[in-house]
């Protein structure tokens, strides 16, 4: 894929989603640098704060982005932004977030070295976004094998 492509840096994004649905730590670290910087609504996370969501194992049971947008930063750096619904394991609802990450090429390899993530509107039951569309390529869950 070309790093020009939306579809490449949703790839990568894709990755620390899986990693989330998976519980697994180590898998995040391979995309995330040790200087990470997200910001959520509980405030700023560096990277050992945002793996300490993991330690309890998964944070999210089924997501599926959407609406992607990619803004090139040089050549060695873009903003994906997109949508992201997402349901948490045991909730009956998805959440809706509109993610930016910014992605910087560092050693010829690409890291996701910012995140943040604004709350969208609520769902109820019968609005969920994953329960509306057909599946696609994008939607992913536990069972199958969540940010």
């Amino acid at each position: 894929m070309d790093p020009d492509d939306v579809q490449f840096f949703l790839a990568l994004e894709e990755r620390v989603w899986q990693a989330q649905v998976s519980g697994d730590a180590a898998a995040e670290r391979e995309v995330l640098p040790e200087d990470f910087l997200g910001v959520d609504t509980g405030g700023f996370n560096d990277l050992e704060r945002h793996l300490a969501q993991l330690a309890d194992g998964p944070i999210t049971a089924q997501y599926a982005l959407s609406e992607a947008r990619l803004l090139r930063l040089g050549e060695d750096a873009a903003l994906l932004s997109y949508r992201a619904d997402a349901r948490s394991p045991g909730a009956e609802v998805e959440e809706v977030f509109y993610i930016s990450s910014l992605w910087q090429r560092r050693d010829g390899r690409w890291w996701n070295t910012f995140s943040q993530d604004t709350p969208g509107p609520a769902l109820t039951a019968e609005e969920g976004a994953l329960r509306r569309r057909p599946p696609s390529a994008q939607d992913r869950s536990a069972d199958a094998s969540p940010r």
